[in-house]
């Protein structure tokens, strides 16, 4: 399992009523969402990604997550973000989703994004700024 030191920028979200699942916990589909909010509201706020104006956009080819303890609602989750490995357009990142306070992840998760020109959709080399922010999170 993770822990908080393992992360270099961090993340809150909110969990929502209907996060949660028939079996009282939050669907493990969320953590998804969880992991990909954080990521690229990072890029956002540090300047690196406009969604609605970057001449690129990250795709995501691969993905994957471990479960280590539920997390219920209302329960506040905060997700560590690092980077794993950057390639010429492509950026690994890992993630670990905390319930608040807590010093052990609840779930453990981990994406690529492959960055490509917004028109034509092919991978296109990371810009400076992009590839300094990811850089400061390894």
């Amino acid at each position: 399992m993770s822990e908080r030191d393992q992360f270099r920028a961090w993340q809150s979200i909110t969990t929502r009523w209907d996060d949660n699942d028939q079996y009282g916990h939050v669907n493990n589909a969320k953590f998804y969402e969880f992991i990909d909010s954080a990521v690229n509201s990072h890029l956002i706020h540090m300047g690196a990604l406009d969604p609605a104006e970057s001449p690129i956009i990250g795709l995501v080819v691969e993905s994957g997550c471990r479960y280590h303890a539920p997390i219920r609602y209302p329960e506040p989750v905060e997700v560590g973000i690092a980077v794993e490995k950057i390639g010429t357009s492509s950026v690994t990142y890992r993630a670990g989703v905390f319930v608040k306070g807590h010093a052990k992840a609840a779930a453990t998760g981990h994406f690529a994004h492959v960055y490509v020109d917004r028109v034509t959709r092919r991978p296109t080399p990371l810009p400076d700024r992009l590839r300094d922010v990811v850089s400061a999170l390894t």
